[in-house]
């Protein structure tokens, strides 16, 4: 039977082979961002209990729900344009936010999350993982802050998950952060739960029609459907 640290690199294993763009990125690091990721999890499995960070107490499914579905939209994330700042709103335990900056180091990202426990979580993790070597975590910042408090027009992609559906209210206060031409990515799971939330806003505010995709993000040794929306911010 695997051991959980043979899930983790199995699993990003899964990762490169599906997309060349991940392998590009996670080969050259891989010792490093495996090590990074444990360090990280141990994190949780520690302060869980009290701050309940995260609703399962099994290694495994940490991996494989949390870390793992984090990391399955890696090379579209990666491939939106240079220059990225990405915000990850709602980050609570600090997903997708922490191991997407483990994996893309040079790549700015901001973890805005209102809940002041769990930003001194963030802050917390980020120092230990500063100070654990391997260039971990010196590429985020965390914000304690509501999402309509955060300064508007400074992330070239604001990312969230587990949020609310996207409705006309929450599109218009994600689209205030993103720059010019910037992009939300929504972590969704079944493509046709996703789609009608996304005709259901269409008809609230028909410019979005044509101005969104879905892409599949499979995760591995998950079978459940999971996909990125990449959706153009709103224009007043």
């Amino acid at each position: 039977m695997p051991t959980n640290e043979d899930i983790l690199s199995n699993g990003l294993l899964a990762l490169c082979q599906n997309d060349p763009v991940i392998a590009c990125i996670v080969t050259p690091r891989h010792d490093a961002i495996i090590t990074l990721l444990e360090q990280y999890i141990t994190r949780i499995e520690i302060f869980n209990p009290a701050l309940k960070l995260v609703g399962t107490n099994d290694r495994r499914d940490l991996i494989v729900k949390h870390i793992l579905d984090s990391l399955s939209p890696l090379g579209i994330i990666a491939c939106q344009n240079k220059g990225l700042h990405i915000a990850d709103i709602g980050s609570g335990a600090g997903f997708p936010g922490i191991p997407l900056a483990i994996a893309l180091p040079d790549i700015q990202f901001t973890l805005i999350e209102r809940k002041n426990r769990r930003a001194v979580f963030l802050r917390n993790t980020r120092e230990a993982l500063v100070a654990g070597g391997c260039n971990g975590l010196s590429n985020v910042t965390v914000e304690e802050a509501e999402m309509e408090k955060v300064k508007p027009g400074r992330f070239s992609l604001v990312t969230f998950r587990a949020l609310c559906p996207l409705d006309r209210k929450i599109y218009k206060k994600l689209s205030r952060l993103c720059t010019d031409g910037g992009v939300l990515a929504a972590y969704k799971g079944r493509r046709q739960k996703t789609e009608d939330e996304i005709t259901a806003l269409e008809k609230v505010l028909p410019f979005v029609a044509g101005r969104w995709k879905l892409l599949p993000c499979p995760v591995p040794m998950l079978d459940e459907e999971r996909h990125l929306l990449l959706i153009k911010p709103y224009c007043s």
